[in-house]
């Protein structure tokens, strides 16, 4: 018997009216190089803020943002070590909240980059979602997160997926929950600078993170973004890389690892 879908988020065409597109650099207009509503602000830290999505375009939802930073073209893989540690800290803490409010079925927390990532800022933010009738992870499995073991570290593993939930490439981070955050977030930079910087040559400029809590874990999967697959529209079938290739690509992933390990130790 086929499994039975999930039923879709509905999208708001009327809340979506007006609301701005700047995937490119152009801070011209962009509301978070400044952003001057506090009344929407959730929560603060220094430059971190948690604020109401102003153009929230989900039925049944409630949509917040972390605003990572007040430097426009800054993302993860520019930031100093501390400054991440720093985000990553305040992110969970944010989510870990809205996770508690028994008014959501479920509460999605990920983040977009670059203009095939599926967002329209470009200025560097996150997303935590309340799903109120939803349960957004229910057709996630505990076998999207296996596959090539990468790295075994310090209650710390990374792996690329053989089942991806979408594919091609798909790196999880895994943690204890509320251990190790600082490494946690050390390991999500570093995921991202290779994606960025050494992944397909270089030539890879958007990605998505998606965030869950499993089993006492927490995970991060990291997905570099290219055009979607019409094998995945059309028919929600994944597409991975063969056994052989994404051990190539976890040994060259590993190697980068291991290289600004032995930098930082010099």
């Amino acid at each position: 018997m086929k499994e039975k879908n999930q039923k879709p988020l509905i999208f708001s065409h009327v809340a979506a009216q007006g609301k701005p597109r700047h995937m490119k650099a152009e801070t011209n207009g962009c509301p978070f190089c400044d952003y001057e509503e506090k009344e929407n602000i959730l929560a603060e830290d220094g430059e971190l803020l948690w604020i109401k999505n102003k153009y929230p375009t989900l039925n049944n939802t409630s949509q917040t943002l972390i605003i990572e930073s007040k430097e426009h073209n800054s993302d993860i893989s520019t930031y100093t070590k501390e400054e991440n540690r720093r985000l990553i800290q305040f992110a969970l803490k944010c989510w870990k909240e809205m996770k508690q409010d028994p008014r959501y079925q479920s509460v999605l927390f990920y983040k977009n980059h670059g203009p095939l990532s599926g967002g329209s800022l470009k200025h560097p933010h996150m997303q935590i979602v309340g799903l109120e009738d939803v349960d957004g992870e229910s057709q996630i499995q505990l076998e999207n997160f296996e596959g090539v073991s990468v790295l075994e570290r310090d209650e710390l593993s990374i792996t690329l997926s053989k089942f991806p939930t979408m594919g091609f490439l798909e790196m999880n981070l895994i943690v204890e929950w509320e251990e190790n955050s600082e490494l946690f977030a050390d390991y999500l930079q570093q995921l991202v600078c290779f994606v960025l910087q050494d992944y397909f040559h270089g030539r890879c400029d958007s990605f998505n993170l998606f965030f869950f809590i499993i089993e006492g874990k927490l995970i991060a999967k990291v997905v570099p973004r290219f055009i979607d697959s019409p094998y995945f529209v059309g028919y929600r079938l994944s597409q991975t890389f063969t056994d052989e290739h994404l051990a190539t690509i976890g040994n060259e992933l590993k190697m980068f690892l291991t290289a600004d390990d032995n930098q930082e130790n010099q």
